[in-house]
């Protein structure tokens, strides 16, 4: 099991939030251009699938044309545009990353979509106490230089009863296929990436956050202890990655 004391993201200089995150906004702008196509072709095209379940995860919330979603950590926009085809809320997307919500920006534009990104950082979002219905976030959670601040941020956004969904890579657990994916994701993922990034780096340190990232267990248990109630999680593709919800409780 994945230690539930791990911190936050092991990049730059781990305990030094400031540089932890200079480090992560400076790896995700230099694969900006490609990281769309590395996501497809080195899941198989499986995130885009696991996108969806994390849009019907929150179906009852964005069914509401009131309601109002962040998509945490947005990336290329992703989330946020399987979040707006999946009902009739309100979408918006923040990531600290520029050139990652320029992407987005064209990407929403493209389909006609009428989504807003703004530049933020996870752990200090430009959002009122108890405003916004849902959070969700896609494969950015692990990317925090603080796990727990990131969860107490979400919590302070979300209305009383609001919903999270953390869509995050996860710990296999059908043993056999366990035996393949570390294999394939310790020695071919890393040098894929780099070859079709044209980026030395990236994808070893997806390999090795993964590793120290907590399990779903652990961060279940990391999600209650910040205040979340109604936790769970479901995994996906054999626990290759994992879908966790719960709500901020209603006395909070």
């Amino acid at each position: 099991m994945a230690s539930s004391r791990v911190r936050g993201a092991t990049l730059g200089s781990p305990g030094d939030e400031l540089e932890t995150a200079r480090a992560v906004r400076g790896l995700f702008a230099a694969i900006t251009p490609r990281y769309d196509l590395l996501n497809h072709v080195l899941s198989l095209g499986a995130d885009i699938l696991w996108r969806r379940e994390a849009a019907r995860a929150l179906a009852g919330t964005l069914e509401q044309p009131e309601a109002l979603v962040l998509d945490l950590c947005c990336g290329t926009g992703d989330l946020a545009i399987a979040l707006s085809t999946h009902g009739r809320a309100t979408v918006r997307g923040a990531d600290f990353c520029h050139p990652m919500l320029r992407r987005a920006e064209a990407k929403a534009a493209a389909r006609d979509l009428r989504l807003k990104f703004v530049e933020a950082d996870a752990l200090q979002l430009p959002f009122a106490d108890s405003s916004l219905d849902a959070v969700a976030t896609a494969f950015g959670f692990r990317n925090l230089a603080n796990y727990a601040r990131g969860l107490r941020e979400i919590r302070r956004v979300l209305k009383p009863g609001g919903s999270l969904a953390i869509l995050e890579f996860s710990h296999v657990r059908w043993p056999l296929f366990d035996l393949l994916f570390r294999f394939y994701f310790r020695h071919v993922l890393p040098k894929l990436g780099d070859w079709i990034s044209g980026v030395p780096g990236p994808y070893r340190y997806l390999r090795d956050s993964v590793k120290v990232f907590p399990d779903q267990e652990a961060l279940a248990a990391l999600m209650k202890d910040e205040g979340f109630a109604e936790v769970g999680y479901r995994n996906l593709t054999g626990g290759i990655a994992a879908l966790h919800t719960g709500k901020k409780s209603e006395s909070l």
